[in-house]
């Protein structure tokens, strides 16, 4: 009896040893990309404060974005706007970053592009 035990025990030991040391198993097209650095694109000419975008292929759209938040954002006593560049829609808000606030518009239609202000 006692010896029977121990070989299940032993087999458990083992099987729990094959899943720990296995790797995991991965599916095409679902691992997540690393995340990218943002991108210094310019600087809004209203505000004085530096454009980043998500990607350098987007720092012309970046500027538009920032331009036209700056201007919405006069009139809205920093209440979060939409606005509209190149027939695309930014919902745009002030956030808090650690230690200085800053402005940020992401894209109603693909919440990975996005366009941030800041000091």
């Amino acid at each position: 009896m006692d010896s029977t035990r121990m070989r299940t025990a032993a087999g458990l030991l083992g099987a729990v040893a094959l899943c720990l040391a296995a790797p995991a198993q991965t599916f095409a097209g679902t691992h997540r990309a690393p995340d990218r650095k943002p991108v210094l694109c310019g600087t809004d000419q209203a505000s004085g404060l530096a454009v980043w975008a998500a990607d350098k292929g987007s720092c012309t759209t970046a500027v538009q974005v920032g331009a036209a938040y700056t201007k919405a954002a006069r009139d809205s006593a920093r209440a979060p706007v939409e606005v509209r560049v190149a027939g695309a829609a930014w919902k745009c808000r002030e956030r808090q970053g650690d230690p200085n606030p800053y402005l940020e518009c992401v894209s109603t239609s693909d919440g990975g592009r996005w366009v941030r202000l800041s000091s």
